[in-house]
């Protein structure tokens, strides 16, 4: 499902936006989920990458947990996040090929920006990526 504005809710927003100015110095990744198509909760899991102040690796084992708990709780997958602590909110190279899920929005936080956090978001399939408008919702 691929519309042309993706509403998001604050606090999930607030949420990640946090996450990703606590750790400035590695990218922070994780699953956002969705009950009755509109985004609900956030899932974090730990970066393993080697790199992982320019790269993100969602852990395995933490990752097919959070699948299971999300499908549990009667959620789907409705994006992958993760920060880029020194670069654009965009996809970079890294991102497009490691982009296993098509369906799913990839949201990209950038702490590059002046002093002000920017979070979009983006359908990646290699080697496009197709970025969707952002919008908040208090819900």
């Amino acid at each position: 499902m691929k519309e042309t504005e993706i509403v998001i809710p604050r606090k999930l927003t607030t949420q990640l936006l946090h996450w990703a100015q606590i750790s400035p110095d590695a990218e922070i990744c994780g699953l956002v989920s969705s009950k009755q198509g509109q985004a609900y909760r956030c899932y974090p899991v730990k970066n393993v990458a080697a790199e992982p102040g320019r790269r993100f690796q969602l852990e395995p084992t933490a990752q097919i947990a959070a699948l299971k708990t999300l499908r549990d709780n009667g959620e789907e997958l409705f994006a992958i996040y993760h920060s880029h602590p020194s670069a654009p909110a965009e996809p970079s190279a890294l991102d497009l090929d490691m982009a296993a899920y098509p369906d799913a929005l990839y949201l990209i936080i950038s702490l590059n920006t002046k002093g002000i956090l920017q979070m979009r978001g983006f359908y990646l399939n290699p080697p496009l990526a197709r970025e969707v408008p952002l919008a908040l919702s208090e819900a």
